[in-house]
C-alpha cells in the first residue's frame, strides 16, 4: 500500500463493527488482568485483528480513554506477526485509583504492564474448537404395514 508506512496500523487490524465485537465478546474470556479482561477467537484471516472496549464508568476522562486505547494498540502492533489468524478483544474492567495511580505515568506504566501480559498470553496457541454438536437422530419410523394388515379385516387383498 503506497503511503501506509511500517508502523501505521491499518483498518484491516482493527475490529471496527458491531457484529465482530459481538462474536468475541460471546466466547468466555481467555484471561482476565487487575483491570482488563482479554477475550480472544480465531479468525480466517491472515492478520490479527484489535478491538478495544474503554467506557466511561472506568475512565471518566477521555484523556485516560484515549491513552488505554493508544497503548492498546501501540503494544499490539508491535506483536501483530504473533497475533495472525485471531480477533482479540481488550476491555477495561475496573478504575485506576487515584489514590495508587496519581500521575499519568503511573497510569502508562500498569496499563502497558498489564496489556503486554495480555498480548502474551493472546500469541499463545488457542485451544481446539469443540465438536459441532451433532444434531439428534431422528426417531425411527414404525415397520410399515404388510398390505394384507392394510386392509380392513374381512375383506380380501
Amino acid at each position: 500500500m503506497p503511503g501506509v508506512s511500517t508502523f501505521a496500523f491499518p483498518k484491516a487490524a482493527r475490529l471496527t463493527k458491531t457484529d465482530e465485537f459481538s462474536s468475541v465478546f460471546a466466547l468466555r474470556p481467555r484471561r482476565r488482568s487487575t483491570h482488563f479482561v482479554l477475550y480472544v477467537r480465531p479468525n480466517d484471516r491472515p492478520e490479527g485483528r484489535l478491538g478495544v472496549v474503554v467506557g466511561k464508568k472506568f475512565a471518566p476522562r477521555a484523556a485516560e480513554r484515549n491513552l488505554v486505547k493508544r497503548m492498546a494498540r501501540e503494544l499490539f502492533r508491535q506483536r501483530r506477526d504473533q497475533l495472525g489468524g485471531r480477533d482479540v478483544l481488550l476491555r477495561l474492567q475496573a478504575k485506576f485509583p487515584r489514590a495508587e495511580f496519581a500521575t499519568r505515568a503511573a497510569v502508562r506504566r500498569a496499563c502497558a504492564a498489564e496489556i503486554a501480559s495480555l498480548l502474551d498470553v493472546a500469541a499463545k496457541p488457542l485451544p481446539p474448537p469443540a465438536p459441532p454438536a451433532s444434531p439428534p437422530a431422528p426417531p425411527t419410523a414404525a415397520p410399515a404395514a404388510s398390505p394384507s394388515q392394510s386392509q380392513p379385516p374381512g375383506q380380501p387383498a
